[in-house]
């Protein structure tokens, strides 16, 4: 983020780096010699740091960015050739898996900051991700059928922010969209300017920093929780959330705030 002091953190081969400011943790995906691709270190490096996060209270957003001229291209696909076995290949696919489950897991929320392609299992974590800002020169795809690859798992969370036939669409022909597509199609939340990228996130950050983390951990534990689930039982879910909600200090500061016409003081800021 512009104007912090705080040096990056490192992980084993640099592939993935971290930096922390003002409860923001934004993490770089450091692989831009190949565009970012996913190898089997970065996947641990991110569940690694991913896990952590999850435990630490001090963090409040978690942004993640790519280094170099692209957000992701995917999977390492060298790598998977590399070690072309059937275990090897369920082992790297399990674990991609776990990191996009443990992203709707954590309780912060976490942003896609979006530059150059998000192609195949980059489109997929840009789509799992809570929140996306794209700049206008982000191009997206699940592109792994021109390669005799189906994108089936990018196509989870793809198909969880875009109508079944736009995700089927981009299945199939493994055709690229730009960033003003994906924001039509509900993919992406934002689209600006590449120079403006950062201030942009910089903004939807603060508006999430504003909120009380409590509200904000249980509004997202009930989000995922009940958008799965059949409508009785989404209502269920989401009153119980509500309920509990309801009953913290923070929510009771809010209230009492907002008839007193007067800025509210979260007590679990």
């Amino acid at each position: 983020m512009p104007g912090s002091n705080t040096a990056p953190s490192k992980t084993e081969e640099s592939q993935l780096l971290r930096r922390d400011e003002r409860g923001v943790a934004t993490f770089t995906l450091n692989r831009p010699q190949q565009f970012n691709a996913l190898s089997s270190t970065l996947l641990d490096n991110l569940q690694g740091m991913i896990d952590a996060i999850a435990r630490d209270e001090s963090v409040r957003v978690v942004v993640i960015a790519g280094a170099g001229k692209a957000f992701c291209a995917g999977h390492d696909l060298k790598e998977l050739r590399a070690h072309h076995s059937r275990e090897f290949t369920q082992e790297m696919f399990e674990r991609c898996s776990r990191v996009m489950v443990s992203l709707t897991q954590l309780p912060q929320p976490v942003i896609a900051r979006v530059h150059g392609f998000a192609f195949a299992a980059g489109c997929q974590l840009v789509a799992q991700c809570d929140l996306a800002v794209a700049s206008t020169n982000a191009q997206f795809a699940t592109s792994g059928v021109k390669f005799g690859l189906f994108c089936s798992t990018p196509g989870v969370a793809l198909a969880r922010n875009v109508s079944r036939k736009q995700a089927m669409e981009m299945l199939l022909t493994g055709e690229a969209i730009d960033a003003q597509t994906a924001f039509s199609r509900g993919l992406v939340n934002r689209v600006v300017a590449p120079d403006e990228l950062d201030q942009e996130i910089a903004k939807l950050t603060q508006a999430i920093l504003d909120k009380t983390p409590v509200a904000v951990a249980a509004g997202k534990r009930a989000f995922y929780r009940q958008i799965e689930a059949g409508l009785e039982q989404a209502y269920e879910l989401a009153t119980e959330a509500m309920v509990c909600n309801m009953m913290t200090e923070d929510a009771a500061e809010g209230i009492d705030a907002f008839t007193q016409k007067r800025k509210p003081q979260w007590k679990n800021k």
